[in-house]
């Protein structure tokens, strides 16, 4: 069980955690002004600490109204459902860099619906080597812009 309170301040972390790296990122490419105007990172830099700012604020804010933050914010059934959502996508990313975008996103469309949709499988799995083969279609055909392939797309030819 995660309350409120832990789930503001774990956001608010993130989120200044994401604010500092847009400041460091924007410090090696200058936030000065230089002769043509503002140097490249003057805005990703002060975006970054307004980004770092409100998550100060954050934290303030959840600090003073702690008393009002104790209720459950994920329980063991969200907890769940958040796992049954985020487990396949990290599966899924790690599938990608082994096998390819287009046979990931295959795999991971029929296993998605069938296993959350209770979709039957063969349903499932034609639709997600349909949706592969539409995505292979319109990114590397039609707008030519390559994806990361792997040993199936380089045993086929389409590298």
């Amino acid at each position: 069980m995660i309350s409120r309170f832990a789930a503001e301040l774990g956001t608010a972390t993130l989120t200044a955690g994401l604010g500092l790296a847009a400041v460091v990122g924007a410090l090696e490419f200058g936030i000065g002004w230089g002769d043509a105007g503002p140097e490249p990172g003057a805005f990703p830099f002060y975006i970054g600490l307004l980004i770092i700012a409100a998550s100060l604020g954050t934290v303030v804010q959840s600090i003073v109204g702690r008393q009002e933050l104790r209720s459950v914010f994920l329980g063991r059934e969200q907890a769940r459902r958040v796992a049954s959502f985020f487990i396949p996508m990290v599966v899924f990313v790690v599938v990608a860099r082994l096998l390819g975008l287009y046979v990931a996103a295959a795999l991971y469309l029929t296993f998605v619906m069938w296993v959350q949709g209770k979709y039957r499988l063969i349903i499932s799995a034609a639709s997600g080597v349909a949706a592969a083969i539409a995505f292979y279609l319109v990114l590397e055909v039609a707008f030519q812009v390559p994806l990361l392939k792997g040993p199936l797309e380089a045993a086929l030819g389409l590298y």
